[in-house]
């Protein structure tokens, strides 16, 4: 019989705050404006991680156009326009509905994230959800990102839980390879960066977190 759900791990990027979709908005524009395409599908690679040897859209644009655009400046600038769409971004569906749930039913939240602290504290603070969490686990404390298990494995750890006790919630495909690396339960809540995945292997997939009932699934853990 499976353990008891006893902690809840957030991701953060397209979990709680959509600013995924924003990011991919700009370097569309910005590749469009090279005289390229940036699918959702391409882009789709970086969602959970970070830009590496297998995707990044700096050097795939660069092949593209056969030459090595100016990265400091027109990075800078989408930068910019990035930060102006973000401030109109607010917490997603059903995140504080199951933030609440979690403090009713004794069960400890934490993010984990592949971004830094200086990004999710940022937001978590702006989105008034500092209360809600026992800790943020970022990219800073493990030096990995997902699809390693270390940033879930470091955030069970600081709740006092063992992995088979936690429930994660995602919206990323890296997010839940790297769930299952960690030995844990994963509900997958994809977004629109992500919704076009193939999510075999998670414990549920659903459209919004207010789909989900914490008391529900406990009763069946």
């Amino acid at each position: 019989m499976p353990a008891p759900i006893r902690a809840i791990l957030f991701d953060f990027d397209g979990l709680i705050v959509d600013t995924e979709s924003v990011g991919y908005l700009t370097w569309r524009e910005l590749y469009a404006q090279h005289g390229h395409e940036l699918t959702v599908e391409t882009y789709a690679q970086a969602i959970g991680t970070e830009f590496n040897e297998h995707y990044d859209p700096r050097r795939d644009l660069d092949a593209l156009l056969g030459r090595a655009l100016p990265w400091p400046e027109l990075e800078a600038a989408r930068l910019e326009h990035e930060r102006s769409l973000r401030t109109t971004l607010r917490t997603l569906p059903g995140v504080v509905d199951r933030l609440n749930e979690a403090r009713e039913l004794g069960l400890p939240c934490a993010v984990a994230s592949s971004s830094p602290l200086s990004w999710v504290g940022r937001w978590i603070e702006q989105l008034e959800l500092g209360q809600h969490f026992h800790h943020l686990t970022t990219v800073d404390d493990t030096g990995k990102v997902k699809p390693d298990p270390s940033l879930f494995l470091h955030a069970a750890g600081r709740l006092g839980v063992e992995p088979e006790e936690v429930l994660i919630f995602e919206d990323s495909l890296n997010g839940l390879r790297a769930a299952k690396a960690a030995g844990m339960r994963c509900i997958v809540v994809p977004g629109p960066m992500t919704q076009h995945l193939d999510f075999s292997g998670a414990w549920q997939r659903v459209g919004s977190l207010e789909e989900v009932s914490l008391r529900q699934l406990n009763s069946i853990a």
